[in-house]
C-alpha cells in the first residue's frame, strides 16, 4: 500500500505537468495564430498541415496522453486577389481638358448672341409685314437640314482625316476618342462641349444676322446655325442615362425631335458606318436604307484613292473603353 501511494502521487505530478505544458503550448498555438490574422489581409481557412503525434507513458496500467503537439499553421485564401486596372490615358473625374474655361464660355455667350440677332431680326420683320408662314417654313427647313449636315460632316471626319489634317484635326481627334470612351461626352460641361461650333458659328453668321434683311432668310440661317452649334448637347444627351436627364428632353427624344439614345446608340456598334446624324436623326434612315454615304466612299476611292475607316476591321481606336470606377481600399 505504501508502494502503491508514492506511485500514484507521481502520476498525479506527470499529468499537472502535462498540463501546464498544453496550456503553454496552446497559448502560443493561439499567440501564432493572432500574429498570422494581423498580417493576412485576406480571409483564410487555417488549419495545422500535419497530424499531431502522441506520447504515452504506462504506469501500472495507467495510461496518460499529453496533448497534441502544435505544428505551424498555414492558410488558403478564401477568394482570389483580382486586381482591376483603369485606364491611365483618362482620369474622368479630374481631367481639366473637361471643363469650361473663360474663353469657352466667351466663345459659347458670342455663339448664341449671333444666332439670336437673325432669329430676333427675322421675327421683327415678320412682325411688320404681317407675313409669318414664309419664315416658319423656313425655320422648319433649316432645322431639318441642320440634321442632315450634321450627318455628312460626322461621317467626313470619322472616316477622313487625322488630328494632322489642316483646320479639322483638332475635330477628327476628337471624335476618334470620343469612339474608344464615348460616355466621356457626357462629362463635358457645356461651354467645353460647345465652343467650337460657338465659334464657327460666330464667324460665319454674324455678318448673315447683321446685314440681311429678308425675315425668310433670317428664320432659316437662326434655326439652322442654332441646331447645328448645339449639336454637340443634343448629342451629349444621347449618350446620357434615362434617370439623368431632363423630363423636356426625354420628351423630345421621343417623339424624335431631338436624336434618340436607341437611335445613336447604334452608331456606337459594329460596323460603325451608321447613324451619323445628331439634331433629329431624321435623315438617318433615309442614308443608310439608300446607301448614300458608301455612294460617296466609293466616289472619293476610285476619284481620290482613299479608303474610308469604315472599310477597315474596327482597331483599338474604334473599340470602346468601358468605364471603370477605381474602388478605394478598405482598412
Amino acid at each position: 500500500m505504501s508502494s502503491i501511494l508514492p506511485q500514484n502521487h507521481a502520476i498525479r505530478s506527470s499529468q499537472r505537468a502535462l498540463d501546464k505544458i498544453g496550456t503553454i503550448q496552446r497559448r502560443s498555438s493561439t499567440n501564432r495564430a493572432m500574429s498570422i490574422s494581423r498580417h493576412v489581409l485576406l480571409p483564410a481557412r487555417v488549419y495545422c498541415i500535419s497530424s499531431s503525434s502522441s506520447s504515452s507513458s504506462n504506469i501500472d496500467t495507467i495510461t496518460t496522453k499529453p496533448p497534441p503537439v502544435s505544428e505551424p499553421l498555414t492558410y488558403d485564401p478564401l477568394t482570389p486577389i483580382t486586381k482591376i486596372k483603369t485606364s491611365n490615358t483618362r482620369s474622368i473625374l479630374n481631367d481639366p481638358s473637361l471643363k469650361s474655361t473663360w474663353a469657352h464660355r466667351a466663345w459659347m455667350a458670342s455663339g448664341c448672341t449671333t444666332v439670336l440677332i437673325p432669329l430676333a431680326r427675322s421675327a421683327a420683320g415678320a412682325l411688320d409685314s404681317h407675313m409669318w408662314a414664309g419664315p416658319l417654313i423656313a425655320g422648319c427647313i433649316g432645322y431639318i437640314l441642320a440634321d442632315l449636315a450634321s450627318g455628312i460632316y460626322h461621317w467626313g471626319i470619322d472616316n477622313y482625316g487625322s488630328a494632322k489634317t489642316p483646320v479639322f484635326g483638332a475635330q477628327i481627334d476628337a471624335f476618334q476618342g470620343h469612339h474608344k470612351w464615348p460616355w466621356t461626352i457626357t462629362r463635358r460641361e457645356f461651354s467645353n462641349n460647345l465652343h467650337s461650333l460657338a465659334r464657327a458659328v460666330t464667324f460665319t453668321v454674324l455678318p448673315i444676322g447683321l446685314f440681311c434683311k429678308d425675315p425668310t432668310t433670317l428664320a432659316f440661317v437662326g434655326v439652322c446655325s442654332g441646331c447645328i452649334m448645339f449639336s454637340q448637347q443634343f448629342h451629349s444627351w444621347a449618350h446620357g442615362t434615362k434617370s439623368k436627364l431632363p423630363s423636356i428632353v426625354l420628351a423630345l427624344q421621343d417623339a424624335g425631335i431631338l436624336v434618340s439614345r436607341e437611335q445613336h446608340a447604334a452608331h456606337h456598334r459594329v460596323p460603325y458606318n451608321n447613324n451619323y446624324c445628331i439634331v433629329s436623326g431624321l435623315w438617318n434612315a433615309i442614308l443608310d436604307e439608300s446607301k448614300f454615304f458608301e455612294l460617296l466612299e466609293m466616289i472619293f476611292f476610285f476619284k481620290f484613292g482613299v479608303r474610308p475607316r469604315s472599310w477597315s476591321e474596327p482597331n483599338s481606336e474604334w473599340i470602346e473603353e468601358t468605364e471603370i470606377q477605381s474602388i478605394p481600399a478598405s482598412h
